[in-house]
């Protein structure tokens, strides 16, 4: 099982359980992450989450190996995961009406990024990175991302995280705001387990309404996404694209042709 769901005690405790890949997102841990997410809403006696991963990194996004596989085999629907899972899960996450808590050890980078975004409070390590790395590969955004760091961050900071890929590291985001906390990498788990705990023995209805009044402001999530998914299905039937996934996997520099 790549993803594991504990209850105890009012916390949802969802965790990236893929260390060995640096919990890189296949289409079986996606599908299990989107079911936890589901059961820990229905779940009666949830009353806030956690999000963590086993490991070094907390996630390093899409699984490049299988995504190739996906370009072989047909590139016009190679990012239909798009829409069937990545757009599913940032909404489950979204909707979900107790405090989410996320655990950020290590490398957060591109779906990974989105996904941690889509809690509330984030507590990273000291040695956490993070990194959009789309462009890298010749793609633009999914996961949200396009929304969620232009209402961060601005759209200049956006911009150099989404253009460039500029890898920032956890003092930088806690300055920009992308986190709540930063600890010793060590600290990560228990001081995000710490508040998710504090969270689950709160005043739950409050925090129901708390979550409802920002969710009324950042109702363009929706919209983001489904243009995300558009310009990523676009985009993956580049040639670009299929070059610079290669080039990724084989630790080679992609040489771009704009085409």
């Amino acid at each position: 099982m790549t993803v594991r769901l504990e209850i105890a005690h009012g916390l949802a405790t969802i965790t990236l359980a893929r260390p060995s890949a640096h919990n890189a997102l296949d289409v079986a841990t996606k599908s299990t992450f989107l079911d936890a997410v589901a059961a820990a809403a229905k779940h009666p006696d949830v009353r806030a989450v956690l999000l963590t991963a086993e490991g070094k990194n907390f996630c390093v996004g899409q699984d490049l190996s299988e995504h190739v596989a996906a370009l072989e085999a047909d590139p016009a629907t190679a990012m239909d995961t798009v829409g069937e899972h990545y757009n599913p899960l940032i909404r489950a996450l979204k909707s979900l009406e107790v405090p989410v808590v996320v655990a950020i050890p290590g490398a957060c980078v591109g779906a990974g990024l989105g996904i941690a975004l889509a809690g509330d409070i984030r507590v990273a390590g000291t040695r956490t990175t993070f990194s959009t790395a789309f462009t890298g590969i010749a793609l633009a955004s999914d996961s949200g991302l396009s929304y969620a760091l232009v209402e961060a961050l601005g759209s200049s900071r956006a911009a150099g995280l989404m253009l460039l890929g500029d890898r920032i590291s956890a003092e930088q985001a806690l300055d920009w705001g992308l986190v709540h906390r930063v600890v010793a990498n060590e600290e990560v788990r228990t001081a995000a387990t710490d508040l998710a705990t504090q969270l689950a023995a709160g005043p739950t209805l409050a925090y129901r309404q708390v979550k409802s009044l920002i969710a009324a402001s950042a109702a363009g999530l929706s919209d983001a996404l489904d243009r995300e998914l558009a310009a990523q299905r676009h985009l993956g039937r580049t040639a670009d694209h299929a070059a610079a996934v290669k080039a990724f996997l084989a630790k080679e520099k992609p040489a771009f042709t704009g085409s």
